[in-house]
């Protein structure tokens, strides 16, 4: 088993990529899917064969509602989900860690999951990822904050149409375009949603107001679009 430099009540930030950059969602079907492996693979209990079993249980709202079935033991993450950004060939979490080992059990079935299902979706073989997921932990409130910034705010203003340099001079606009995407947890922090899957928990602290947040996250694009033109990005991979 994979032993990660840290403990229970670690901040680590998780990433991976496709295979030699390949996209690893390919539809918006897909796209739903890793948010229900966001929720329902992240607890203690796993059931042989979850997404069977929710199909059952939870009928047309399967496909549009994260919720926990009642038949099911009761929900016990064993990490905490922080921020979260989906793209088409990779993706960002952040995370804290509240249960030993809860990090590499998780990533393990997310990775396991998202692997089997696309595999089985448009018969391929082999790996999906370029590798092992990458981990680093988190040692200070500032990078916490900083790295939220670039896990839900800047990872979407690269969809935005321009990029990241036009979506910097058009900050307003590109901030609501990232807030209604809905792959990534900024909704959740700068919008009205309350997804199942996000636990606001110390980022919730850091930031009292979304009118804070979203003044942070406007320095920091600054700041990273500058230094993406400079070629010097801090967190990038």
């Amino acid at each position: 088993m994979r032993k990660e430099p840290f403990s229970t009540g670690s901040y680590v930030h998780v990433y991976n990529r496709g295979n030699r950059k390949q996209p690893i969602v390919c539809s918006a079907k897909d796209r739903w899917h890793f948010l229900q492996m966001l929720y329902y693979f992240n607890d203690i209990y796993s059931s042989p064969n979850p997404f069977r079993d929710l199909k059952k249980l939870l009928k047309s709202d399967f496909n549009s509602r994260l919720i926990w079935p009642s038949s099911w033991p009761e929900h016990k993450p064993i990490v905490k989900i922080l921020t979260f950004s989906l793209l088409e060939n990779h993706f960002h979490l952040l995370l804290k860690e509240i249960k030993d080992g809860g990090t590499t059990m998780f990533m393990r079935k997310l990775g396991t999951g998202m692997t089997n299902y696309f595999n089985t979706k448009y018969q391929e073989k082999g790996r999906l990822f370029q590798g092992a997921y990458k981990a680093r932990l988190i040692d200070s409130d500032i990078y916490l904050k900083y790295l939220s910034v670039y896990i839900q705010v800047k990872n979407p203003f690269e969809l935005y149409r321009g990029g990241l340099e036009k979506a910097a001079k058009e900050f307003d606009r590109a901030f609501d375009f990232a807030i209604d995407y809905p792959y990534c947890s900024l909704a959740d922090y700068a919008g009205d949603r309350e997804s199942p899957i996000i636990d606001k928990d110390l980022l919730g602290d850091l930031f009292p107001s979304k009118k804070d947040y979203k003044k942070f996250a406007r320095e920091c694009i600054l700041r990273m679009s500058l230094e993406k033109r400079l070629g010097d990005l801090a967190i990038d991979f």
